[in-house]
């Protein structure tokens, strides 16, 4: 049953992203996690589609659908986002969160950008866990239109429910890289 609500969420979403023009993929990667993210739009004005998978080495893994609307305000780029999430933490119940949160994109040279997002789904958006936070900032160079490296620090828990322990899916810095179409 979650994988036809997780199914028919990600074809209402793409379809509500038909607008969107850019699309691009990357991997970063931490000390003890590996996050593999695709987007539809996330680089242009108007809705954005995106798609991550988060696994850590001790902790369990995160998947998430999100669907955002990017506000270009002068060369600034604002994203409020909602995120459909599965949670698979290692000490409890698998089960869903869905997140709202944002994040905002400043150039400071041609090549160079700062990044920041930031997510929460409370205790009644999600189910078998407390809550779900998200938070990520950076630095991403890009020497050609292709290409995009960047360098941050992620930080995604999942707080246990009902005494149960929590899980930190991420907590480090992160390099990664991306291509965009």
């Amino acid at each position: 049953m979650k994988k036809v609500a997780m199914t028919t969420g990600a074809l209402a979403l793409l379809a509500l992203a038909g607008t969107a023009q850019a699309i691009d993929g990357g991997v970063s990667v931490g000390k003890d996690y590996t996050d593999v993210h695709v987007g539809l739009g996330t680089s242009t004005p108007g809705f954005a589609l995106s798609g991550d998978w988060l696994r850590s080495d001790h902790d369990g893994n995160v998947s998430s659908l999100g669907l955002g609307y990017n506000v270009a305000i002068g060369d600034v780029m604002l994203s409020p986002t909602i995120k459909a999430m599965s949670t698979n933490p290692k000490d409890t119940k698998d089960g869903y969160a869905i997140a709202v949160g944002g994040g905002v994109k400043v150039p400071v040279t041609k090549m160079f950008n700062v990044y920041g997002q930031y997510f929460y789904s409370p205790d009644s958006f999600s189910s078998h866990i407390d809550n779900y936070q998200e938070a990520s900032a950076g630095v991403s160079f890009q020497p050609i239109s292709l290409i995009d490296v960047n360098v941050g620090y992620k930080y995604m828990t999942m707080n246990g429910k009902d005494g149960r322990k929590d899980n930190v899916v991420a907590d480090g810095p992160y390099v990664g890289a991306a291509l965009h179409f």
